[in-house]
């Protein structure tokens, strides 16, 4: 049974903190709301600037501080509030009223939710802590937060336990608070965890600190030297620590001395006071108790729930990670502690929750030399904190997944340098040793849990060496006469210190290890003793054994949602049949809690530690803090730097196949084109690497892909053996059934590379099943997120739309840690199988396949058709391809498919990038003939972000001393109602190249002694026939140093040059005159008409349209063609003019015949950016097969030159054209009639029967289009508008003159276009090669 102490447990019970460290938390509605937190000397004002935070959010100042939030997320600005810290006076809170009747004790700092700001204050707390005389611990038992910017959540606080019967609701007026509101208070969920008796803090000492690593006998403290590992209010409070870092030494010290700033830990707190008839160490100078004191602090590096925080992450911080000191004070002067800790396996593994107990399958996700650098840093970490560590590893030897885990353990710790002993020393002298304890095995016998003491013979040399913490009072402490002085006066010196630390780990570090931590800090305790000659009472051990039970509860109760099983045998060395009940009883819990509850409790845990995505921190403002942040935004070059990594990416589907593992994967993992590159990173991707049979789609298989993951680290090695080149080692692998991803890094960077985790979504059965989805694995390199993605997408000819779908459910469901999504990294790739096919026939697939028309058959690929469509992949590009067809291919040859099947051959493998500092090196494939698939890879350069921390702290501390200097430190006086929000904000320019906004204290148009220029008038001219206007290409700022002049002159409205009045002169509109003056006066011929229509000399490239570029005037007065219908594509820009306008004939052009495609080697890769969908409207319609595709298109055609502007970019000089492909092919109109109609009134000219000189009969064939009722109907060739496009005609074409003043104006812009050239030129083919560009890539502005 526990023990209960009458005396002693009444002594804590309820027993409120003391008022002196109370404050009082007033408000202010009128002029600003306002928030004071009063004690009885200062008071601290918080408001939110309103006006800045309403700026921000309608984009009309951009704030400096936000520049670095807006790059990890662009919805998210930081809150900023202003700040005031003065000693109270009768005029300062005048117009503030309380806002509880309950005094608050101290305030857990503020946090924003969406747009609106909090402060939390701590509103209960109950005493349950005496360390010693004058340093108590106080468990949190309520907390509110208050809104600062809003009213709305007032009568919203979540009603109060304690004040059901008191009038507490009358403070917001009419029983506001006991109505029923719907408004549900944001901050809920975080009231109730920091509610949830679990958090603790101090007014008296640095609670976050063991007793040796603070001053002996200090009463004061400095929350600047808070243990940040421990204090979980930290993401709160730091605003305010910052602010209190900027005070002067008195205000700093006031503030300490309120009590206002509060430090929170999380984890067990209570003490026993021990009677003197009880106390092993007795004083015959005074009656006062003996204090016994338990105190376990959790870390907050690596906070979670059970299943969702396991193992080590890259910093070296483990879950579950507890500090729990044993504390013994004596009315004789004497101080004790002993310290040890508990923690996770410091390997990277994780464990999924499942609804049988006992059964939940633990996954090792990094391989051995991956965890090193990891395990390394913990390990080091604790001896730097600790000294000499010593590991009790409790795991069992007998389940499987505990004795991977052990395995893997016992690797690190042999490869730690901390394990590796000194010159002619035993392994016994190392700071890092181990003792395997299976604790199950041990206490199987018929002593039941009484044989955990066997521990002590395997730990008690450790034991003697590590000591422990022991403090006495000096002889000072006392008078002449013998008699004790004040407790306060009282002075301690360290007798002896710990030096080591014993890290007690076994699964979930709950129940074995809280068994086995209660008897090392017996042993300690009586070690304590034994130097003193002192044999502790059993009421003594009954009162410790208590304590620690109660600690494993609470620790249990926080990683696990139950208390600890075995806490009856911790209690009375017994394990009782009701104990073994309600261990059972506890289990059954944990399984609901585990199952069902966790995950929203890691979210709480997130948000109140201020870990999700797009979450800002509050900002205090400081005009001194706003510009340091601004110069460390324009000084960023000064500690920020970019590196180039390559990234090597390659996928492959196995078709469950295993017979290559042992075959050479060379030509895939290490092309010949990547030169004397050695990639940093290696992404390597699987799909079918089992078999998919119905019984492994619901469960993944661990070992083929260990399987595969060997033989590519053997290929590695193999490759990069030589001198200078590095080791390859695993960071992570996934799974998902039959889609696996596996990072392998270079050995020199893993200290680069943090914050490494995974993800898996299913998409196969609706996303119950695992035969298709992704496995996705993100890491920060420095400082640059980057995301990998693989993916199996469904299976099918005809079944793309279901691809999208599954690309969309993956895009959105898949989320790692911190609710952290693929979007939000700065680079992504996506590789896999795909799926997409080609909407061709077998026969024609085939033979375009035996002619290497690759352009072809990429005009028919589905993907790519749902790209340009915007369906799936938006903001996604992908390289040229010029390789053929990866699938399907008879296995062990290079033949396509043969079978019954019959499967057109297809680019089912593909490789996708999205970000700006990507670039592509390589894309093929590679000859591996052991599956119907053939591998793919592609190589990346990467430009990664480095910044140089202390540098940067280093600069920040310089520009702040300076520019307090400068402006002496002011704060704003936050009291007064006249106070103006705009001369608190930090001002940035609006735009660039402007100045900083004006206030009354800042004046940017006197900076660097230049006065206001009141106005200006245009000058005088003696031409009659020109009049003046401003310079357009003046600067936007008319004090930026140019030597444009002010003023330009044009001609008068009347003259010859009169097509100018309808051009704004604004000078925010560049229009670049001498251009216009000189096309206009190029020609001064009189208007023509077209000639008549004819429809049987238009060209029949639907998508296509062919315009000259040197028109004719003419107009032919009729009415304007009706507008062609909008793409509901990404693309922008399509509407069209209802000016009416006329096309004008143009001359013939000769244009050469296409050359036909030669095979070549893929010696450069093209990139090639698809557009995206930026509406929601519906998409078109996509038909099985592309409409426009039906019929077939002639070889004459040209395809080599469709590829866009950055085709021809991989080509050098006199090399052989590549293999083209159409950048984004048209899809085709549901209904392109409207727009033949429309075009029915105007005509090309024709020249010997063709259309500028082309061959009617080069292969043009009527195109077939899908009606609105689904019919197929022939078309008649001709011209399509592109959506969008307007007539030439509507441009002015003023009458010949040469400018004069015009023409001679110095100008920094770039210099003009060439002067064009005789012959028209159509603006849709290449000038070069003669090639033609698709209708997207003519919506592409130039």
């Amino acid at each position: 049974m526990e023990y209960h102490n009458p005396s002693a447990s009444a002594l804590w019970s309820g027993q409120a903190p003391s008022l002196d460290h109370s404050s009082q938390i007033l408000i202010r509605e009128y002029p600003h709301r306002a928030i004071a937190i009063a004690s009885s000397t200062h008071a601290l004002i918080l408001r939110h600037s309103s006006t800045t935070s309403d700026a921000i959010a309608n984009g009309s100042l951009p704030s400096l501080a936000s520049a670095s939030a807006r790059a990890a997320s662009l919805d998210s600005n930081p809150s900023k509030c202003m700040v005031e810290f003065s000693p109270r006076a009768k005029h300062l809170l005048e117009d503030y009223r309380p806002l509880t009747p309950r005094p608050i004790y101290g305030t857990l700092g503020l946090i924003s939710i969406g747009r609106d700001v909090f402060l939390c204050v701590i509103t209960h707390a109950s005493r349950v802590a005496t360390i010693r005389p004058g340093e108590t611990v106080e468990k949190i038992e309520g907390v509110q937060f208050f809104c600062l910017n809003s009213s709305d959540y007032d009568d919203v606080v979540a009603m109060d336990p304690y004040d059901l019967d008191t009038d507490a609701s009358s403070v917001y007026g009419q029983n506001l608070g006991r109505r029923d509101v719907g408004l549900e208070h944001p901050c809920l969920e975080l009231q109730k965890l920091l509610g949830n008796g679990t958090f603790y803090y101090s007014t008296d000492f640095d609670v976050t600190n063991r007793m040796q690593d603070r001053p002996a006998d200090a009463n004061t403290f400095e929350i600047d030297n808070f243990d940040e590992s421990f204090l979980w209010n930290s993401y709160m409070i730091q605003p305010l620590v910052e602010f209190r870092s900027r005070l002067q030494r008195h205000e700093r010290d006031a503030l300490d001395a309120s009590r206002i700033l509060t430090s929170a830990i999380r984890g067990f707190c209570r003490s026993w006071a021990i009677p003197q008839t009880s106390a092993p160490l007795r004083s015959a100078k005074t009656g006062l108790p003996s204090y016994l004191t338990v105190i376990s602090r959790l870390s907050c590096r690596r906070a979670g729930t059970r299943f969702n925080s396991r193992g080590i992450d890259d910093d070296g911080n483990v879950a579950n990670f507890v500090e729990t000191e044993t504390i013994y004070w004596s009315p004789s002067g004497v101080v004790f502690s002993y310290a040890q800790v508990r923690g996770s396996v410091p390997v990277f593994w994780e464990q999924a929750a499942g609804l049988l107990p006992n059964q939940q399958k633990i996954t090792i996700t990094r391989s051995s030399d991956g965890t090193q650098p990891a395990f390394d840093k913990h390990f080091a970490d604790l001896e730097q904190a600790y000294g000499a560590v010593h590991v009790v590893n409790l795991l069992s030897g007998t389940k499987p997944g505990e004795l991977e885990l052990t395995s893997l353990y016992r690797h690190g710790i042999h490869h730690c340098p901390l394990s590796r002993p000194g010159d002619g020393q035993s392994r016994d002298h190392s700071l890092l040793r181990s003792t395997e304890f299976d604790f199950h095995a041990e206490t199987k016998g018929p002593q039941g849990y009484e044989s955990a003491n066997q521990i002590r013979r395997y730990i008690e040399d450790s034991a003697d060496g590590f000591a422990y913490y022991l403090a006495q009072e000096s002889n000072d402490a006392a008078d002449r006469n013998g008699r004790s002085t004040s407790p306060r006066s009282r002075r301690y010196i360290v007798v002896l210190q710990q030096e080591g630390v014993f890290r007690t780990n076994c699964l979930d570090c709950l129940d074995r290890t809280n068994l086995i931590q209660t008897i090392v800090s017996q042993m300690a305790v009586e070690a304590f003793l034994g130097h003193r000659s002192e044999v502790a009472a059993s009421d003594f051990w009954s009162r410790h054994a208590n304590l620690w039970a109660d600690n494993g509860d609470s620790l249990s109760k926080i990683y696990a949602g139950t208390g600890a099983l075995k806490s009856s045998f911790t209690r009375t060395g017994k394990m009782s049949f009701a104990g073994a009940i309600a261990d059972v009883r506890k289990s059954a819990t944990r399984l609901y809690y585990n199952n069902f509850a966790d995950k929203a409790r890691q979210i709480t845990i997130d948000t109140l530690l201020g870990r999700l995505v797009g979450q800002t921190p509050v900002i205090l403002f400081d005009p001194i803090s706003d510009y340091v942040a601004g110069e460390l935004q324009r000084r960023s070059h000064e500690f920020s730097s970019t590196d180039k990594i390559h990234i090597y990416v390659g996928t492959f589907n196995l078709n469950g196949r295993t017979d290559g593992i042992d075959e050479d994967l060379s030509p895939w993992l290490c092309p010949g084109e990547m030169g004397a590159i050695q990639p940093e990173i290696v992404a390597i991707g699987f799909q079918e690497i089992v078999e998919l049979n119905p019984q492994q789609i619901l469960d993944s298989d661990p070992k083929r892909k260990q399987l595969w993951e060997r033989a590519i680290q053997r290929t590695l090695d193999r490759q990069y053996s030589r001198a200078g080149q590095d080791k390859y080692v695993l960071l992570r692998g996934g799974q998902l059934v039959g889609a696996a991803l596996c990072i392998f890094v270079k050995a020199s960077i893993l200290h680069k590379i943090k914050n490494v985790e995974g993800a898996v979504k299913k998409t196969g059965l609706s996303g119950m099943a695992g035969n298709k989805g992704a496995v996705a694995i993100r890491f920060d390199y420095a400082n640059t997120p980057i995301c990998f993605v693989t993916a199996h997408l469904a299976a099918g000819f005809t079944n793309y739309d279901e691809r999208n779908r599954d690309y969309a459910t993956i895009d959105r469901g898949l989320r790692f840690q911190r609710n952290r999504g693929i979007a939000d990294h700065e680079s992504v790739i996506w590789f896999g199988d795909f799926n997409y096919r080609v909407g061709l026939g077998l026969e024609m697939a085939k033979d375009l396949v035996r002619r290497q028309d690759l352009g072809r058959l990429y005009e028919n690929d589905q993907l790519n058709l749902q790209m340009v469509a915007g369906l799936a992949f938006p903001y996604y590009s992908e390289a040229r391809i010029n390789f053929m067809p990866t699938y399907k291919f008879d296995v062990g040859t290079d033949e396509y498919d043969s079978s019954e099947k019959a499967r057109i051959p297809a680019w089912t493998d593909r490789i996708l990038r999205k970000g700006p500092n990507l670039r592509q090196l390589a894309y093929n494939s590679a000859p591996l003939r052991f599956s119907d698939h053939r591998p793919v890879y592609a190589l990346f350069e990467c430009v990664v972000n480095i910044v140089d921390e202390k540098l940067k702290d280093k600069i920040s501390r310089e520009v702040y001393e300076r520019r307090e200097a400068e402006v002496g430190g002011d704060t704003a006086n936050l009291a007064a109602d006249d106070s103006d929000d705009e001369d608190l904000i930090g001002y940035d320019a609006i735009e660039p190249g402007l100045p900083a906004a004006s206030s009354d204290r800042h004046k940017w148009w006197l900076e660097n002694g230049k006065m206001p220029r009141s106005s200006i008038s245009p000058p005088k001219i003696e031409m009659t026939a020109q009049r003046t206007v401003l310079n357009p290409k003046r600067p936007v700022n008319p004090y930026t140093p140019t030597d444009e002049p002010d003023w330009v002159n044009i001609p008068r409205s009347e003259s010859r040059l009169s097509s100018f009045s309808s051009i704004s002169t604004s000078p925010y509109e560049h229009v670049n005159h001498s251009m216009l003056l000189s096309s206009s006066a190029s020609s001064s011929t009189p208007r023509k008409l077209p000639p008549p229509y004819d429809p049987s000399a238009l060209p029949s490239k639907f998508g296509r349209v062919q315009i000259a570029e040197e028109l004719a005037d003419g107009n032919n007065g009729g009415p304007p063609p009706p507008p062609p219908p909008r793409r509901q594509t990404g693309m922008g820009g399509t509407g069209s003019s209802t000016t009416p306008t006329t096309p004008y004939p143009r001359k013939p052009v000769n244009k050469p015949a296409p050359t036909p495609f030669p095979t070549t080697s893929p010696d450069s890769v093209v990139s090639v950016t698809r557009p995206s969908l930026a509406k929601t409207k519906s998409p078109p319609p996509v038909a099985k097969k592309p409409a426009h595709l039906v019929a077939p298109i002639s070889s004459s055609s040209s395809v080599n030159g469709s590829l866009g502007l950055e085709a021809t970019e991989g080509r050098g000089n006199g090399d052989a054209p590549s293999i083209g492909l159409s950048r984004r092919s048209s899809t085709g109109y549901s209904d392109t009639s409207p727009i033949l109609e429309g075009s029915s009134r105007h005509q090309l000219p024709v020249r010997n029967g063709n259309i500028n000189g082309r061959d009617p009969t080069g292969g043009q064939f009527p195109r077939r289009a899908i009606t609105s009722a689904g019919n197929e109907r022939t078309l008649l060739p001709g011209p399509v508008r592109l959506p969008g496009m307007a007539d030439s005609a509507r441009r002015p074409q003023p009458p010949a003159q040469k400018p004069v003043d015009v023409s001679q104006l110095k100008t920094t812009a770039p210099p003009p276009p060439a002067p064009r050239r005789s012959q028209p030129v159509d603006l849709l083919a290449d000038d070069d090669a003669g090639r033609e560009m698709g209708g997207w890539e003519a919506l592409k502005p130039t």
